[in-house]
């Protein structure tokens, strides 16, 4: 079994304990609801990942070997300057992945089921989803392997990156002062993880903010418009995952036999979500402007 295998057993129960305690604290001391079909929903994502981890195949794990055997350096993490490249590396090629993830449909399908939750909670945390590693998302970060670092490194960093933004997942914690400036947080993560227009595609850093704040994409939570989750269709999301991550691909398979020509063809693939000839889907730029917002670099305002 290699590190990362023996990283992620290691750390699991502590993941799925901390959120089990969450849902019981949280059940008991609020009002409304709290969704465990969804947080069963979730459990059942997760074991199902764990059972495709089995599969020998990736898009990207051939790739990543050939990568490898061209790389233009050999990285040690026994040098600060590697370590720090590391890092800032796959923030930004991490930056760049979850971006597309919510503009490009075809990475979009996979991750939406990240997003599917009504509520936000450490248990939507690692609803990840099914098929990641059979789409190519981990081309995103070859160029760190070409750079020298081993894929394992590169992967294993990954892993602790996304274990990171576990604890974002928390719609309890309250903003983090100066910290808001430079790190991913809670309070960034809400908006993320909102479909209110005026929080669409927004805040994709891991964990660092400054990326989204470089590029335009940063989007402060705000007072006066509570965070409203989950997709935008359905609006209620099923608690059933094979629904949650079949769903997008049968969406898709349905809009591609429709297509009357190689360019809708394309556009259903790799145009943003929600995308339709007629112009009239629910693409986040439609969405806006059905909102008569407008948005300039870094934040949203009426139009």
């Amino acid at each position: 079994m290699d590190e990362l295998a023996i990283l992620y057993l290691t750390l699991l129960p502590l993941v799925v304990g901390a959120a089990l305690v969450e849902a019981v604290w949280l059940s008991r001391t609020r009002p409304e609801r709290y969704d465990w079909k969804a947080w069963a929903c979730s459990l059942a994502d997760l074991a199902g990942r764990r059972l495709l981890a089995f599969v020998p195949y990736g898009l990207a794990a051939p790739w990543l070997g050939w990568v490898w055997e061209h790389r233009l350096f050999t990285q040690s993490l026994d040098q600060v300057g590697s370590a720090v490249l590391l890092f800032l590396g796959l923030e930004f090629f991490y930056y760049w992945y979850h971006r597309t993830s919510h503009t490009v449909r075809w990475f979009w399908n996979a991750h939406s089921v990240h997003h599917t939750p009504n509520q936000l909670n450490l248990a939507a945390a690692y609803r990840l989803g099914w098929f990641g590693k059979f789409i190519g998302t981990s081309l995103f970060f070859t160029p760190l392997v070409w750079l020298g670092f081993t894929p394992a490194t590169v992967l294993t960093a990954l892993f602790l990156n996304l274990l990171y933004q576990f604890w974002l997942h928390a719609d309890w914690i309250p903003k983090l002062g100066w910290l808001e400036y430079v790190f991913n947080t809670p309070s960034s993560h809400r908006v993320h993880h909102a479909r209110n227009p005026e929080y669409l595609d927004a805040n994709y850093g891991g964990v660092l903010i400054v990326f989204d704040r470089l590029f335009g994409t940063y989007i402060e939570e705000r007072r006066d418009v509570p965070c409203d989750f989950g997709v935008i269709s359905p609006v209620v999301s099923s608690r059933n995952p094979f629904v949650v991550n079949f769903g997008p691909w049968i969406g898709l398979a349905k809009d591609l036999a429709s297509a009357r020509s190689l360019g809708e063809v394309w556009m259903y693939l790799f145009g943003p979500p929600g995308w339709r000839p007629n112009g009239e889907g629910l693409t986040t730029a439609e969405i806006r402007k059905r909102a008569g917002l407008v948005r300039p670099a870094g934040k949203l305002s009426p139009a």
